[in-house]
């Protein structure tokens, strides 16, 4: 059983609970910066690709898991990220300015959505973000002098300070660079959880009502969570962009949306940690099919690369089991573990056993 002896009260609002915390995320830092002396080339783009999805569920869990903002279109805005990016490349813009531009003309066109659509809920609200992504379908296909049309445009070349970042090029600079912008934005994201502003957040996810009674104006806040969850989308989209190098709109399917959704959902709601563990599993678990798919062909004669869809109904499959199993996810279900380690032998078979509880103010509702 660990005992944590606080000393200030900063350490009430330190992001690490205890030197050991700390200590962790240092050597998983240290092992990310090492990992292309460590894989070969194919496995550090499958690692590029799982950062790149990790910042794009962390902004989704802002609004899905840290706002209770159910959206079914934020491929929408990984698509808006990628090409505003690209536009303003094509143009002349470096790099360093365009990057950031594109998060924040993805947020800005987020928050201006969400002005109308925040005022609904559950379902209604994941049918308006449908509809949303229906309308930047559209838009690409229609600005074909910026987006290329139904043809495609090409990601141009990252390059500053005379150092290439190419996908194709030069993927070690490039993999260094999503995991630059991976750590800064987690960071960020991290801070914002501790400050009023993320603690609104969690106010409006847990109960409006309760919120409204504290002052919260939830219109606002709801607002601002859906655009910051559609500008770090729109910079997951930019990096998306580059690591595909060439795309048109049909790369930012609706299955994309339904990936996001699973990343935060197999992952775990409401922690940051859920983003990366969903995205790991979410670039994994297709490899790992095609291995089983390749061994049972070449060993048992067994051709499974006939059956149309495969890989999305194993992934149905798994959210159905989490959902009846373990719907607080893969972080959630190593909170239990590690806990039932911690408080040993004092650990009860139905410490986490889920119980349905409600406020007497939400049946105003």
């Amino acid at each position: 059983m660990r005992y944590v002896f606080k000393t200030t009260y900063d350490r009430d609002i330190d992001l690490h609970q205890h030197g050991w915390s700390r200590a962790k995320v240092a050597v998983l830092a240290g092992l990310m910066i090492v990992l292309p002396f460590l894989v070969g080339e194919y496995y550090l783009a499958e690692a590029t690709n799982t950062l790149i999805w990790a910042l794009a569920g962390m902004g989704l869990m802002i609004a899905v898991g840290h706002t209770g903002q159910v959206s079914l279109g934020h491929a929408a805005f990984l698509a808006i990220g990628a090409y505003a990016n690209s536009a303003l490349m094509n143009v002349g813009v470096p790099f360093l300015i365009s990057f950031p531009l594109a998060g924040l003309i993805t947020g800005l066109f987020g928050a201006v959505i969400a002005i109308p659509a925040v005022r609904m809920s559950g379902i209604y609200l994941a049918i308006a973000t449908l509809a949303v992504f229906v309308i930047v379908e559209e838009m690409v296909i229609l600005l074909e002098p910026i987006t290329g049309g139904v043809g495609g445009i090409m990601a141009p070349s990252i390059q500053f300070f005379g150092i290439s970042f190419d996908r194709y090029g030069a993927l070690e600079n490039f993999y260094w660079l999503c995991l630059a912008i991976v750590i800064l934005v987690t960071w960020g994201y991290a801070n914002l959880m501790r400050s009023p502003t993320g603690r609104s957040f969690l106010a409006v996810r847990d109960s409006e009502v309760s919120a409204r009674a504290l002052g919260i104006n939830v219109t606002r806040t709801k607002s601002l969570a859906f655009g910051l969850s559609t500008g770090v989308t729109g910079l997951a989209g930019a990096l998306m962009g580059h690591y595909i190098g060439f795309y048109n709109y049909e790369l930012f399917s609706i299955f994309i949306s339904i990936n996001l959704l699973l990343v935060v959902t197999i992952g775990g709601l409401g922690f940051i940690q859920g983003a990366f563990l969903g995205a790991i599993l979410i670039t994994a678990v297709p490899q790992v099919i095609a291995i089983l798919r390749d061994g049972l062909n070449a060993n048992f004669g067994i051709n499974l690369g006939s059956i149309p869809g495969l890989d999305t109904m194993i992934f149905a499959a798994i959210l159905i089991l989490f959902i009846i199993f373990e719907p607080a996810g893969l972080y959630g279900r190593w909170l239990k573990i590690r806990t039932w380690f911690d408080i040993f032998p004092l650990a009860r078979r139905d410490m986490f056993r889920r119980q349905k509880s409600y406020l007497k103010t939400e049946r105003m509702k």
